[in-house]
């Protein structure tokens, strides 16, 4: 069961572990002129469920850039899916009737995404309030809000809010109750009415990185020196204290010891992903993948294996040789700004993709940011109203828990080659950077993203780099494109009841070659943190394959890639369906 949080910012978080951007004002308004003002109007229609963003899930909102919400917190109080899902509903009606009076192709399929989104945020709206507990971990939610606006490249005047929103989630400013408490009172009334419990994986883990969480919020406090907020801090401690204790004691004893979701809720997560297939017909094609890669993971294996005269040319043997030759965690972030300069060479060289002047920001992650998220992933910029802030590659080197884990899957040469390429660029830093800078629709930076036309580029980028890379990094390249296809089967088939999770996480380490933390980081993200949404990234290179051949099939002879990426790029977040149509369309003028 994935946490819940309030509107659709529970499918838009977690992602690449990536949010969706929104266009810089000026950029924006650069690229409107250039399309003829339809980007301009295609905005005054995203403005309207901008404003039921802003409205039922404004931490979210602000963090893509809203502006004048950074104070405000969620709606917890009594019947607040229901108000949403009323405002949602006005807005789908305003919107269906200017879809009828549309004659701008660009802004009718805009309108067409916005209608869409529109009409599965209700969906899933009503699925889960029908199915399911609204459990949520709390000090995850709250942490990644403080953590949203006490950050270096937030202005200084916008981090006092991060206070406010303490003292509002506290219940300690006028005409607001404890977070804590009204969502107790909600897991509790979903509890009397026997409706479908997280499961036990899930609520253990939240106990077990609680702290990591809790002693996050108070390092952001002090770091950023923001006065007053020991006491409201100090205040929220107990009551989430309270509501540990609650979840130990009501939730735990009660949360289900499987945890497959209902068919009908893990459907629709695969198409809040981007998924536009079944899980069964997603697990045959990754099927199908798997041992292809593996082959070629042995071809380069045995390269390898001769070069370095090792004894045993197995790749899962020659994986392991590589991961020995760890990096110090105090030498890992130069390491890879060293290495992220050698993969601008090859993209510059190779005329990849545009490069920006700027350079890309890589940091490691803290130990309440690996608690939260315990994978490499981007953290995007403010996108609406963008003043120079960047996108940032984060990387973890180990996952705090129960008993921390350490990685050896990231600080290794081979290793960061891929990682690279995808978090940073090609991939995501470009992916969502260049949204900012060249300017895109609203619609198609915020309401058309999911995983898979995100993810599917991440991979995607990956594999445009690895021919110029050293066959060690090759090979680990190809391997994290074989867990991409692990992934593809194991996370449907998890919920199919094929797998077990020891089974699993047995088949990342033996047959990927993953480390026991990766393994386990992996399980939970099929098993809990994100059901569906891993499938995404496997998905999403394929789609983006098909869309390759057909442009080369297009143009033959007169095929660039530079400017087959460049114009990707340039289209936003579209699903893989209108990316086609819009790439095909402009390839051809």
């Amino acid at each position: 069961m994935r946490p819940y949080l309030p509107f659709a910012a529970a499918v838009l978080l977690f992602s690449c572990s990536h949010a969706a951007p929104a266009p810089a004002s000026g950029s924006a308004s650069t690229a409107s002129a250039e399309n003829g003002g339809w980007i301009a109007r295609s905005n005054q229609n995203a403005q309207l469920l901008l404003d039921v963003q802003a409205q039922f899930a404004p931490e979210f909102a602000a963090r893509t850039g809203v502006a004048g919400i950074d104070d405000r917190i969620s709606d917890f109080m009594p019947g607040h899916r229901q108000r949403q899902r009323a405002a949602l509903g006005k807005v789908l009606v305003e919107l269906r009737g200017r879809q009828e009076h549309e004659q701008q192709p660009e802004v009718a399929e805009d309108l067409a995404i916005l209608v869409d989104a529109a009409q599965r945020q209700i969906q899933g709206s009503e699925l889960r309030e029908r199915l399911e507990v609204p459990y949520v971990s709390l000090p995850r939610m709250i942490f990644g809000s403080v953590r949203s606006l006490l950050d270096a490249q937030v202005a200084p005047e916008r981090r006092p809010a991060a206070l406010v929103r303490v003292r509002k989630y506290a219940g300690l400013e006028p005409g607001t109750q404890p977070v804590a408490k009204l969502v107790q009172a909600e897991i509790f009334a979903g509890i009397q009415d026997t409706k479908l419990l997280p499961s036990r994986v899930e609520v253990e883990s939240d106990l077990h990185t609680w702290k990591f969480l809790e002693d996050g919020i108070d390092k952001l406090f002090a770091e950023y020196k923001i006065a007053g907020w020991e006491e409201p801090v100090a205040a929220l401690h107990k009551q989430l204290d309270e509501y540990k204790a609650f979840v130990q004691q009501e939730v735990l004893p009660r949360a289900r010891e499987d945890f497959r979701l209902p068919h009908e809720i893990y459907e629709f997560q695969l198409r809040q992903f981007g998924v536009d297939i079944s899980g069964e017909e997603l697990a045959r094609r990754a099927h199908e993948g798997f041992p292809r890669i593996q082959q070629e993971m042995q071809k380069v294996a045995d390269r390898i294996a001769k070069a370095r005269g090792l004894p045993d040319a197995d790749y899962r043997q020659v994986i392991k040789q590589l991961k020995k030759d760890q990096i110090p965690d105090d030498q890992v972030l130069a390491f890879y700004k060293r290495r992220l300069g050698q993969i601008e060479d090859i993209i510059r060289q190779h005329r990849l993709v545009s490069l920006p002047a700027r350079p890309a920001r890589i940091r490691l992650g803290t130990p309440a940011e690996n608690a939260q998220q315990p994978a490499p992933h981007m953290t995007p910029p403010r996108f609406i109203g963008n003043t120079g802030e960047q996108g940032e590659f984060v990387l973890p080197l180990s996952v705090p828990g129960k008993v921390e884990q350490k990685y050896d899957d990231f600080n290794y040469d081979a290793a960061s080659w891929t990682l690279i390429a995808h978090e940073a660029r090609p991939g995501h830093e470009l992916q969502f950077d260049g949204m900012v800078e060249h300017g895109v629709s609203l619609t198609r930076a915020i309401f058309a993203f999911n995983s898979v036309n995100a993810e599917g580029w991440g991979l995607y980028a990956e594999a445009i780099t690895l021919p110029y890379m050293p066959d060690e990094g090759k090979l680990i390249s190809l391997q994290l494109r074989l867990q991409r296809a692990a992934r593809a089967f194991l996370d449907p088939e998890l919920q199919m009841g094929k797998w077990t999770p020891q089974a699993a996480r047995d088949l990342l380490q033996k047959e990927v070659g993953l480390s026991p933390a990766f393994a386990t980081e992996e399980v939970d993200r099929f098993t809990f943190r994100a059901p569906g949404q891993a499938t995404s990234y496997y998905y999403g290179y394929l789609r983006l394959l098909e869309l390759r051949d057909a442009a080369e099939k297009r143009l033959g002879a007169k095929f660039d890639p530079l400017t087959f990426h460049d114009t990707i790029l340039a289209q936003g977040l579209l699903p893989p369906d209108l990316m086609k149509k819009a790439v095909l369309a402009e390839l051809k003028q």
